[in-house]
C-alpha cells in the first residue's frame, strides 16, 4: 500500500495562504498581513495537528518554507511547545534548485526530477507525506496529481491580498470531505481526498 501526499494549509475565508505564521514570514508582493492566523490558534486545532503527525513520518518542503521552518524549530525553546519533537524528529524533504545546506537534523533534498522523485518517495512503505506551507511546491504537487489529501484549516478572516492556494489556472479536481469540524475560535477543519477521475 502505498503512502499518502497529504496537503496542510491554513487559509483565510477567500483561500490566501500566505504568512500565516508570522509577520514576516513572507512579505513578497508587498504583503503586509503576515501571522493571520495566530490569534484563532486553540486547543482543538492543536489536537489535530498532533493527531495529523502521529500520521505521517515524513514533511516534504519548498525551499522558502524549509528555511523559514529551519530557522526556527531547531533552536526554538522547549517551553511545552507540543510540535518540536515531531518537527525536529520526522524527516523534512526539501525541494529546493539552489545549494542548500541541510543543517536541520533530518533533512535530505530532492534532487533530479522533483515530480517523479516524490512519486517514488509515495510508492516507499511508511507513513504518510505531509506538506505545510511550500506554496509553489504545493501547485507542482496538483499540476501532476501527487496530492491524495487536503487538510483545510480555514479561519474566518477575509484579506483581500496574498497569496492563494487555488488559483486561475488550476485545473479541476473531483474532491470528496473525509471529515469535518470547527474550533472555539470559529476555524474550520476540513479534511477532503481527491476522487479518481
Amino acid at each position: 500500500m502505498s503512502r499518502k501526499l497529504v496537503v496542510q494549509q491554513f487559509l483565510t475565508l477567500d483561500g490566501v495562504m500566505q504568512a500565516p505564521g508570522a509577520k514576516d514570514e513572507d512579505t513578497s508582493g508587498g504583503f503586509e498581513h503576515g501571522g493571520w492566523q495566530l490569534p484563532f490558534f486553540d486547543a482543538t486545532l492543536v489536537e489535530f495537528m498532533l493527531q495529523r503527525y502521529a500520521s505521517v513520518d515524513a514533511f516534504l518542503f519548498g525551499r522558502r518554507t524549509y528555511d523559514t521552518f529551519a530557522a526556527y524549530w531547531p533552536s526554538a525553546p522547549d517551553d511545552g511547545n507540543p510540535f518540536i519533537k515531531d518537527m525536529n524528529r520526522l524527516t523534512k524533504y526539501v525541494v529546493s534548485a539552489r545549494p542548500l545546506e541541510l543543517a536541520w537534523g533530518n533533512s535530505v533534498r530532492i534532487e533530479g526530477d522533483v515530480v517523479e522523485e516524490i512519486a517514488k518517495l509515495k510508492q516507499q512503505p511508511g507513513k504518510d507525506l505531509l506538506v505545510l506551507g511550500s506554496g509553489k511546491l504545493v501547485q507542482t504537487l496538483m499540476r501532476d496529481n501527487l496530492v491524495d489529501e487536503y487538510a483545510l484549516i480555514v479561519t474566518p478572516l477575509i484579506l483581500g491580498t496574498g497569496t492563494r492556494l487555488f488559483r486561475s489556472s488550476d485545473s479541476m479536481q473531483n474532491l470528496a470531505l473525509l471529515d469535518c469540524k470547527s474550533t472555539g475560535t470559529g476555524v474550520v477543519i476540513m479534511t477532503y481526498e481527491r476522487k479518481s477521475a
